[in-house]
């Protein structure tokens, strides 16, 4: 049986705010280039959910999977994976969890 992957909120924004950025650096191609590629990313992680990087330092039961400079931030969840965030690797991930007030 197939995983589905579900986005929270915040990796959407993530996403949205990736996409505007690659296409404002380096054009509409490569914008679409990168959300083309992540969506077979996240195909790729329901379909092997353990895939990634176990990331309990960031979050208990948290993964992390790369893709470019960017990582992809879940957690498989019952029957499907939930896509918390996808953040540049140059942030500092633990305090994505632990120091924000919810925006």
């Amino acid at each position: 049986m197939t995983q589905q992957f579900r986005l929270t909120e915040p990796a959407i924004k993530d996403i949205e705010q990736i996409a505007d950025y690659i296409a404002k650096q380096s054009g509409l191609v490569q914008s679409e280039l990168f959300l083309s590629k992540l969506d077979a990313k996240f195909a790729k992680i329901a379909q092997f959910p353990n895939l990634g990087r176990q990331r309990d330092e960031i979050l208990a039961g948290i993964r992390s999977l790369s893709i470019g400079t960017y990582l992809i931030l879940y957690m498989p969840i019952g029957e499907d994976v939930e896509i918390f965030r996808v953040i540049s690797g140059y942030r500092d991930l633990s305090a994505l969890f632990h120091d924000s007030d919810s925006q």
